[in-house]
C-alpha cells in the first residue's frame, strides 16, 4: 500500500507491457464456473476487503466465478491485464491515463474509494500543518512524476513559494527512520494505512495535510480503481457484469459492517496486524462510497479534472480521450 512502490512500477511498466503482449493468453472456462484472476496493486490490505468478502461470503461462487486473488509479482497487474494474463487488476488513475495515452487498451470499470485518501505526513515537531508550511523544508519523494507538480500546486495555492521546497528522492524508505534522521520533513502517505499505523498504532506524534481538504488547489482522482482490458469488455461483457455485481456485494458489506471486512482480510492474511486492520476498516468504510448502492461509480468530472492536471504538468502529452479511460456501464444498478 506504500505510495513509494508506485515509482518503481511506473519505471518498468511500459517495457513490461510490450513484453507481455506477446505472451498473453486467456484463462480457461467451463460451463459451470469461469476462472478469474484478480491482481492486487500491493500486498493485501483494507483497500481490497471487498474482493476478499465477495469470495468468503460466496458472492463470486453464486455468480459462477472461481476467483483467484493474487499479489503483483515482477510485473504488476495493469501490465498483466493488458497482456491477457489476468481479467482484472487493481490500479490507479495516475497509471491508467498515462498508459492509455501510450496506446495500452485498459479501462477502469470501478473506483474502490470515492475520493482520494492521500495526505502529506510530517513529524509534529516540524510544525507543518498547511501547504505553505512546506516552504523551506525537504519533501521525500518516491520518484513519481506527479509528486513535484502536485506539491508545488498545493504550496503556491496556499500563498507559499513552491521553489523553496526541496525535493529528495528517498525511494521505498521507512518513514519513521527518515524522520528521526531528519532526512526529510514530509512524505506522501495513505490515511487509511500509513497514518493509522504511525499515529494510532505506533503513537508517533505527526501532522497531516489531507489532499481532499485542498481540492480548490489540486484535483481529486480515483485511487485505487479496478481495471480490465478493452478486449474483455468487448468479448466478455457478461463476465465483467457478474464480477462487478459480486464485488459490489463485498464492498457494500465492508461499508455497512467494517468488522466483517477486517475479519475477511485477517482470514486471508492472518499475519496482518489486527489492530491496524480493524482501525483501517473502520476508517475506510465511509470512503468506499457515499451509500452502499453507489459503490464503484466514477464521476466524469473527476477523471477530466485529473487528466487536465496531468496534461498541464506534461505527464500526459499525447491525445487520448479521457472518456474512454473509464466506464460505469458494467456496475450493478443502484
Amino acid at each position: 500500500m506504500n505510495a513509494r512502490r508506485r515509482a518503481a512500477i511506473a519505471v518498468l511498466l511500459v517495457t513490461t507491457l510490450a513484453l507481455l503482449a506477446v505472451a498473453g493468453c486467456g484463462r480457461s472456462t467451463t460451463a459451470a464456473t469461469h476462472k478469474v484472476t484478480v491482481i492486487l496493486d500491493w500486498t493485501p490490505n483494507t483497500n481490497h476487503t471487498g474482493v476478499y468478502l465477495a469470495k468468503q461470503q460466496g458472492s463470486y461462487a453464486t455468480a459462477g466465478l472461481d476467483v483467484d486473488i493474487v499479489e503483483p509479482g515482477q510485473s504488476e497487474g495493469l501490465a498483466q491485464v493488458a497482456a491477457g494474463n489476468a481479467q482484472f487488476a487493481f490500479s490507479y488513475a495516475e497509471q491508467v491515463l498515462p498508459v492509455r495515452a501510450q496506446g495500452t487498451p485498459v479501462v477502469s470499470i470501478a473506483t474502490v474509494l470515492d475520493t482520494n485518501t492521500s495526505s502529506l505526513m510530517s513529524p509534529a515537531d516540524r510544525h507543518i500543518t498547511r501547504p505553505r508550511d512546506l516552504v523551506g523544508t525537504t519533501y521525500g519523494t518516491f520518484g513519481g512524476p506527479i509528486e513535484e507538480p502536485l506539491i508545488k500546486a498545493l504550496v503556491a495555492c496556499d500563498g507559499g513559494d513552491p521553489d523553496r521546497v526541496t525535493f529528495v528522492d528517498v525511494g521505498n524508505a521507512d518513514y519513521s527512520v527518515g524522520f528521526r534522521k531528519k532526512a526529510y520533513d514530509a512524505v506522501w502517505v495513505f490515511d487509511g494505512w500509513d497514518v493509522i499505523r504511525l499515529r494510532d498504532i505506533a503513537k508517533t506524534p505527526i501532522t497531516t495535510i489531507a489532499f481532499r481538504d485542498h481540492l480548490d488547489c489540486i484535483p481529486d482522482w480515483y485511487t485505487p480503481v479496478i481495471v480490465t482490458s478493452e478486449k474483455i469488455l468487448r468479448e466478455q461483457p457478461d463476465l465483467v457484469r457478474a464480477f462487478l455485481k459480486a464485488t459490489a456485494e463485498g464492498y457494500r458489506t465492508a461499508i455497512t459492517t467494517p468488522q466483517a471486512a477486517a475479519d475477511a482480510l485477517m482470514s486471508a492474511v492472518p499475519e496482518s496486524d489486527r489492530a491496524l486492520v480493524e482501525a483501517s476498516a473502520r476508517f475506510l468504510a465511509p470512503f468506499f462510497a457515499t451509500t452502499p448502492a453507489a459503490w464503484g461509480h466514477q464521476d466524469a468530472a473527476v477523471w477530466e479534472g485529473f487528466d487536465a492536471f496531468l496534461r498541464k504538468s506534461k505527464i500526459v502529452t499525447t491525445v487520448s480521450p479521457v472518456a474512454d479511460a473509464f466506464t460505469n456501464d458494467f456496475l450493478p444498478a443502484e
